[in-house]
This record gives structure tokens, sequence and C-alpha cells, in this order.
């Protein structure tokens, strides 16, 4: 189960990372290495946050 977890918070941060190097290109606001890595946290931890709170309202 935890596998299943980190493995979708990984892929959502990817994601954001790869959105925001788009979002990058348009606007140049950071360096691009801090951009993906603050759009990789941010990613990665509310997908965590957002399983954790729905898998605690499926056991309820």
């Amino acid at each position: 189960m935890i596998r299943t977890i980190i493995t979708s918070a990984v892929l959502t941060g990817i994601f954001c990372s790869g959105f925001a190097v788009i979002i990058d290109l348009a606007t140049d606001m950071l360096q691009r290495q801090q951009l993906i890595i603050v759009s990789f946290a941010s990613g990665f931890l509310g997908s965590l946050f957002a399983q954790t709170v729905l898998s605690r309202w499926k056991t309820k």
C-alpha cells in the first residue's frame, strides 16, 4: 500500500515539475532548478496529504 502511495505522489510531483517548467518558459520568475524543486515538492506533498486524508475517510 505504501508503495502505491509513494508512486502516485512521485508521478504527481513529476507532472507538477513539468507543468511548472512550461509556465517558467512563459514567465521566467525563478531559476529553472529552483522552480522544478519547489514544484516537485508541492506536488509530492500535496498528493501525500490528499491520499492520507482520503484513506482515513475510507476506513470510517
